[in-house]
């Protein structure tokens, strides 16, 4: 019962975020299908990061990016929030870079997926692959991504 009222708060709020640099505030409507989603899966897993499932979608969606895709890296590079260092729960610059939050990581982490000259224009196959080259990566991270629902969920609403 307690995951169940946790749940439907989580979904009952819209969240907001405010960054360091300008940008347009993203809502997550209440009736985002993907939040739930994704809040389950990390709950159902035990993982830490379901308390940040509506900062990775704020930060998919402010970036263009599919909404699984930082989940999925999250949980292949840290077990959804369970072993990692320096608030950095990507394996970022291989845990070298450090981050003031989780919050931040996700949403430096989006940006360059989005923005920076070895990602943009790439599509999802391609970024990852440039982010871990390993054969096996890909194929891991991509099952998340499966198993987290579809990439054509209702996205979230830029006010």
């Amino acid at each position: 019962m307690t995951k169940t009222l946790l749940a439907v708060g989580l979904l009952a709020a819209p969240v907001t975020v405010s960054m360091q640099q300008p940008s347009p505030t993203v809502h997550i409507e209440p009736v985002d299908p993907r939040l739930g989603l994704l809040w389950q899966y990390f709950a159902d897993r035990n993982c830490p990061l379901r308390d940040s499932a509506a900062d990775f979608l704020i930060a998919a969606d402010q970036n263009e990016l599919d909404w699984r895709l930082l989940p999925s890296i999250s949980m292949i590079e840290s077990s959804g929030g369970k072993d990692y260092r320096n608030n950095n729960v990507f394996g970022w610059d291989s845990c070298r870079e450090s981050f003031s939050s989780i919050q931040a990581g996700i949403h430096f982490v989006a940006s360059k997926l989005a923005k920076s000259k070895m990602y943009k224009g790439k599509n999802v196959d391609q970024k990852l692959s440039t982010y871990n080259p390993q054969p096996d990566y890909l194929p891991r991270v991509k099952a998340v991504m499966r198993a987290l629902g579809s990439a054509n969920q209702s996205n979230a609403t830029m006010n």
